[in-house]
């Protein structure tokens, strides 16, 4: 007898991979407010900074070691009445320098006496005035100078690094005596954004004799600029990093024929 066989095949069943959403949808609509916020607080704080404050490059060493030959400075646009003692300043008078900008510290406003030197020191009104900010182991009778009473609405200006600085002393002889006006001051440097060496320090020996200016706002833009940065970075990074901690969660699944 012969016999007949047959061959059953069972059906079979494949793997596959499923994978789930990429980030819950609460976590892709923080991300993109978080980008959103991020660009208006970068852009805003770039645009707020243009508005107030200008670059300038300073080519020579007079403001030595506050500001260094080359620097790159950061000056807050200001009206001359706003000036006060001890400000560096950016003006322009063409009796100076012919339509340059020039950059010297204020040591003197209109109505004060100026004078160097006493016991080495800067004197102004009769006070000896404190100046940390020039050159290690120099002292401000590196240039003497007689007593010059400065006009109403006028600066005397003086360059840190006192033996070479030409200066309100270099322009004694000048009908204004080396003063310049308020009005032909342009910004007041605030920082020193190349090489970075940050915000400038207050002038603190000038306190006695009336009030400094206060710090304008380019510490809150920098915040503000980071913070957008730092917002835009992590939104925008979201996505990714949820799709790849998605992949590492998803198991393959394995069936086998019977």
């Amino acid at each position: 007898m012969g016999g007949e066989s047959t061959t059953r095949t069972a059906p079979r069943s494949g793997g596959g991979t499923s994978s789930g959403p990429v980030g819950s949808r609460t976590g892709q609509r923080l991300s993109g407010l978080a980008v959103a916020l991020g660009l208006v607080l970068f852009l805003g704080g770039f645009a707020w900074g243009a508005l107030l404050y200008r670059p300038y490059t300073v080519p020579t060493s007079s403001m030595s070691p506050t500001i260094a030959a080359g620097d790159r400075v950061l000056a807050e646009r200001i009206d001359g009445g706003e000036v006060r003692r001890g400000d560096v300043v950016v003006f322009i008078d063409k009796t100076w320098v012919s339509n340059a900008p020039v950059v010297k510290r204020v040591v003197a406003v209109g109505g004060d006496t100026v004078s160097c030197c006493t016991d080495g020191k800067l004197t102004v009104n009769g006070k000896q005035i404190e100046e940390p900010y020039l050159p290690p182991g120099t002292l401000a009778e590196i240039k003497n100078f007689p007593t010059v009473t400065v006009p109403d609405g006028r600066l005397f200006l003086l360059g840190d690094e006192r033996q070479g600085s030409l200066d309100s002393t270099a322009h004694l002889t000048d009908a204004a005596q080396g003063t310049v006006a308020r009005s032909a001051v342009k910004a007041r440097v605030e920082a020193v954004v190349w090489p970075m060496n940050g915000m400038l320090k207050r002038p603190t020996g000038f306190e006695d004799l009336g009030a400094l200016s206060e710090p304008g706002p380019l510490g809150t833009i920098g915040w503000l600029i980071v913070a957008g940065a730092a917002l835009v970075l992590g939104g925008g990074a979201y996505g990714p990093i949820a799709k790849r901690t998605g992949r590492r969660r998803t198991r393959p699944e394995s069936a086998g024929a019977r």
